[in-house]
């Protein structure tokens, strides 16, 4: 987004690897565009000072992309434990709801009013992996959480859209090529998609005019199993 123009903030709970991507944009010669705040976004308090980072940095908000995630061990449901199940639903839905609503408030009051919302959901929320109940749930309510933004947000020009990812290039995904768990309970590699790819789309989507919205978007490889997946 750097490359593209925009002034971004970064926020994540590292300041040292949020500060890495500052370094990387000042020798890109983008030093007066790129903000970190060190944030969890399941602190109601730390996303507030985020969001007030951008207001005074910045004056207005463009486009949120909401991108923070976790999981929690791949172990038989009855085996999951509380803080597990609601470490994941903290910062998958919870922060993504806190995040979106710092970003609501200020896109509906900025003048030109409006923004636009862009949520990481998973293509998970439709199709689960075995194990994964804390996951695939927030998941699946990030999807009704954008269905609403997007409507809530019609009346003030803020558009809403997810995008659902599969097997993007990450250090979180390269297990999968040595062999990950399918639901027939055989383990088997599956492939990976490059994450310029990911980048690609999130661009595109964000640098629509208000007025064109895409709602839903799948990018995944595509030979993983997910359509027909169990």
């Amino acid at each position: 987004m750097l490359e593209r123009g925009y002034a971004v903030v970064l926020a994540g709970r590292r300041q040292d690897r949020l500060d890495s991507v500052v370094e990387e944009a000042e020798t890109g010669g983008q030093r007066d565009r790129a903000v970190s705040v060190a944030t969890d976004v399941s602190d109601p308090a730390s996303v507030r000072r985020l969001f007030e980072t951008v207001r005074s940095r910045f004056g207005r908000l463009d486009v949120l992309f909401n991108n923070a995630g976790t999981s929690a061990p791949g172990v038989p449901f009855d085996d999951l434990t509380f803080d597990q199940w609601k470490a994941v639903v903290d910062v998958n839905l919870t922060g993504m709801f806190l995040c979106a609503q710092q970003a609501f408030a200020l896109m509906k009051a900025q003048s030109p009013r409006g923004g636009r919302i862009i949520n990481n959901g998973s293509i998970s929320a439709s199709v689960p992996r075995p194990n994964s109940a804390p996951y695939t749930a927030s998941k699946h309510g990030v999807t009704g959480l954008t269905k609403s933004i997007s409507l809530d947000g019609r009346a003030y020009d803020i558009a809403c859209g997810q995008i659902d990812i599969g097997n993007a290039e990450t250090p979180m995904t390269a297990r999968f090529t040595k062999g990950t768990l399918q639901a027939s309970g055989e383990i088997r590699p599956e492939p990976l998609l490059g994450i310029s790819h990911v980048v690609d789309a999130v661009l595109f989507m964000a640098g629509l005019p208000l007025d064109a919205n895409v709602q839903f978007l799948t990018v995944m490889a595509t030979r993983m199993p997910f359509i027909g997946r169990g």
